[in-house]
């Protein structure tokens, strides 16, 4: 049984390091940022029309007068948007968004984290930007200066504002792009109407290229450092990773129209909530001069959120946005270990110490079992001349199926008189995995652990020990706590048990240092513990033995 249990555990981190080697690829180096270009000779063309769509459908509007007399701005006008949580900086040209900068969030050189990618103003296309299936129309309402009867919206104490773009000419165009924001509040809702030709229509709404400005250090740290998009259709939630796009999988639904789709990296997204039964989004990856660039585009928006993809902010956006978090295959785990943790952490405001706390009452929890699983491993300890007998006894069981069954046989039989689960060492590792699990997808995908210090050298829960001393500490206290253990291993396999803590150190190098710190606890817990229940077992056994010889 032990055997197979360190085959199980072994293929389980070997299953871990090949994810993360086989899909978790090395990440491409950057495009340069407008910094880095010294020279532009000329502006580089536009991407080709939406084709894989439906093009734009002109919608009726009977009951709307709608007036084409020239509306425009004079000059290329910046607007800001102030709130508690983020500087947006709008511009009257297009009528798109030039800045988006959190607050809360920083960069790794401690400046507010920008969610614009900086690759939008070398090709000169913004988030926000409309596309039809008529290349010279959108050129058109992409480049014009909108008229903005606000300049400046300072949003505080929960106050909402609204900025108002609108352009018009005397031959049918006309477009409102009309935004709403609050102060407290990473959501807001978005209105757009576009008039061509006297016809209203439903452009999409762009965003891209890419999210954020993440260097490629950053992304190397962490796991699942990547970028792609996020979906829900029907009751499906779906995650497209730019390293594995493909053009023919590029348009959704597939199946149902969409009720929301956002561009996300690993914390953070760009989410636009579609109007049901009516829109659709596109993933695209398009050449823009000699590069290529990844775009999202969807049409009948209502609403966006922009900003961190923080579980308490999303739940109270709604639209089941929260689901953008993914918490893989254990996430119902995950998820009770977050808010577990975030009930700590509201007493304890340390993570890395909440860590622990939780650690602890998870090894609390299941002490009667982890008690159990001692005394059946003990007891057969004890049981092994006898087991070790039996085989004696049936040399040939491995070649006589007969003398295999008879063997098998007696030694249930003797399990069975001892009151002896030869399972029953197994559980509270196997239990221990999905957690662990758990742990580890919670630590990638929680924006809370991104830049939480613990302690000392420990400055981000969210990536790997700089110095390995976390790694080294849990493989010493696993070390000990298997050497604790009793086992009815024989001398072989007590060997080959001992090197799981050479190989587990190993896999634990590049692991988030908030998972080695919850691994390192657990192993310093189940040392005390262990301590604590080898005494009241060889009591017991004394006490056993005393009566045995009154008799």
């Amino acid at each position: 049984m032990e055997k197979r249990l360190l085959l199980a555990i072994v293929l389980s981190f070997l299953v871990l390091f090949l994810y993360q080697a086989l899909f978790v690829k090395k990440l491409p180096p950057p495009e340069p940022s407008p910094e880095m270009v010294t020279e532009v000779q000329e502006k580089p063309a536009l991407p080709p029309p939406i084709e894989e769509a439906p093009p734009a459908q002109a919608t009726q509007e009977p009951a709307e007068e709608v007036e084409f007399q020239p509306i425009s701005g004079e000059k290329e006008e910046q607007i800001f948007v102030n709130t508690s949580l983020y500087r947006a900086v709008w511009s009257n040209k297009g009528g798109v968004l030039k800045s988006w900068r959190l607050k809360e969030h920083k960069d790794n050189e401690g400046e507010d984290l920008e969610l614009v990618s900086a690759r939008s103003e070398e090709i000169e296309i913004y988030p926000f930007a409309l596309r039809s299936d008529d290349p010279a129309f959108d050129r058109m309402i992409n480049s014009a200066f909108y008229n903005s009867l606000s300049y400046t919206l300072e949003l505080t104490n929960g106050k909402s504002g609204m900025l108002r773009f609108e352009y018009a000419d005397d031959q049918g165009t006309r477009v409102e792009k009309i935004m709403t924001f609050q102060d407290g509040f990473y959501g807001f809702s978005i209105q757009i109407n576009v008039w061509k030709n006297g016809q209203k229509i439903e452009p999409y709404v762009l965003w891209g290229p890419s999210l954020g400005n993440p260097t490629l250090e950053e992304q190397k740290k962490r796991f699942g450092g990547s970028s792609g998009i996020a979906i829900h259709y029907g009751e499906k939630f779906d995650h497209l990773d730019e390293r594995k796009y493909k053009p023919e999988q590029s348009v959704f639904p597939k199946e149902y129209f969409i009720q929301w789709a956002g561009y996300e990296d690993q914390y953070f997204t760009a989410l636009y909530i579609a109007t049901p039964q009516k829109s659709q989004a596109i993933f695209r990856k398009e050449d823009v001069g000699e590069k290529s660039y990844f775009f999202l585009y969807v049409n009948e928006i209502q609403k966006a959120y922009i900003g961190p993809k923080q579980h308490d902010a999303l739940e109270e956006f709604g639209h089941n946005s929260a689901k953008i978090i993914k918490y893989g295959f254990f996430g119902m785990i995950a998820e009770i270990l977050y808010q577990a943790l975030k009930t700590i952490h509201n007493a304890v405001p340390n993570w890395g110490f909440s860590i622990i706390f939780l650690t602890f009452i998870i090894k609390i929890i299941f002490f009667p079992l982890t008690y159990s699983s001692t005394k059946s491993m003990a007891k057969m300890q004890e049981l092994q001349p006898k087991i070790k007998a039996l085989k004696a006894k049936y040399k040939k069981a491995k070649q006589d199926i007969g003398q295999k069954r008879k063997m098998n046989e007696e030694t249930m039989a003797l399990y069975k008189e001892h009151g002896v689960n030869p399972a029953g060492g197994c559980l509270p590792m196997l239990i221990q995995m999905p957690i662990f699990w758990g742990f580890f997808r919670l630590l990638v995908v929680s924006i809370e652990f991104r830049h939480s210090p613990f302690f000392l050298w420990i400055n981000d829960l969210s990536v790997k020990d700089p110095y390995y001393v976390t790694p080294i500490l849990m493989g010493i206290t696993q070390f000990i706590s298997q050497k604790m253990t009793p086992t009815s291993a024989d001398p072989t396999q007590q060997r080959m048990m001992l090197i799981m803590p050479v190989i587990m150190t190993i896999f634990f190098m590049n692991f988030q240092s908030g998972l080695v710190l919850y691994w390192l606890t657990n192993n310093i817990l189940q040392i005390g513990q262990q301590y604590i229940m080898n005494r009241i077992m060889k009591k017991k056994k004394r006490e056993s033995h005393g009566k045995k010889r009154k008799k």
